[in-house]
């Protein structure tokens, strides 16, 4: 990763924000994915922005992303793409979605961006760096106690039934949870505003962004079991503002 990585990430969700904002709370068509999950023309415009300039600028480096697929997915550097994380929220002209943009590199996330261009909201996390908000450092809370807690996941339908039930222990034992968010409570942990962010199925292309955000604020990302997140992990995820809470968590979920 390089200063010239960080500039183009910032470019990429430029794009992707002046292809989005024209759609928020117009007339669009809403198409169901295979696996159910909603579709529109500003998630597509979006990431066909992206790929142009990263096709024209990095044509070595492969590329994922959730609408058109995979592309030199073999390469030694990845750039992991989701133009609108929370579809649905978008859809119901709510302004809790976020384009993802991730690179990877040695299989782990080293520099991730989430931009929310309504708000104009953008965090940037890069390996080594301390994560930023409109380029002002931001640092997750201190919350060494899960009683104190104030916990979020994007739904109840994410998770299998045994999940659930393993989540409905954690959401017991915390102070409150909050549901909806997708993306954005990851960025809100980041911010110092939550605590722990606990979900389940999530793709490369939903948690690959997140890592450097939530890890460059002083916070931990990893599995159920705690083990690290990669582009092998199986979707379910953990983001603590303050590591201190992985104990208590971790045993809840597994």
């Amino acid at each position: 990763m390089t200063e010239n990585d960080i500039l183009l990430a910032q470019r990429l969700a430029d794009a992707a924000g002046e292809a989005i904002r024209p759609w928020f709370r117009q007339p669009f068509t809403i198409e169901s994915k295979a696996d159910a999950s909603p579709v529109t023309q500003a998630d597509r415009a979006a990431e066909a922005a992206m790929r142009a300039i990263l096709e024209a600028e990095r044509p070595r480096d492969g590329l994922i992303g959730e609408e058109y697929g995979r592309t030199r997915e073999g390469a030694e550097r990845l750039w992991v793409l989701d133009p609108i994380d929370g579809t649905r929220s978008f859809v119901a002209g709510r302004p809790i979605f976020g384009t993802l943009i991730a690179l990877v590199e040695a299989d782990k996330p080293v520099l991730g961006v989430i931009d929310q261009p309504i708000a104009r909201e953008r965090w940037l996390g890069a390996q080594g760096r301390p994560t930023t908000l409109n380029g002002a450092a931001v640092r997750a809370r201190p919350c060494n106690a899960l009683a104190a807690a104030h916990l979020a996941t994007t739904g109840p339908g994410y998770f299998s039934a045994d999940e659930l039930a393993r989540f409905g222990a954690l959401s017991a034992a915390a102070r409150d949870t909050l549901w909806g968010g997708d993306c954005y409570n990851y960025a809100l942990l980041a911010a110092g505003h939550l605590d722990l962010v606990v979900e389940a199925g999530l793709k490369l292309h939903d948690l690959a962004a997140l890592v450097p955000v939530v890890e460059g604020a002083g916070g931990r990302m990893c599995g159920w079991r705690g083990e690290p997140l990669t582009a092998q992990s199986d979707g379910r995820v953990v983001a603590m503002g303050d590591a201190a809470l992985a104990d208590e968590v971790l045993a809840l979920l597994g």
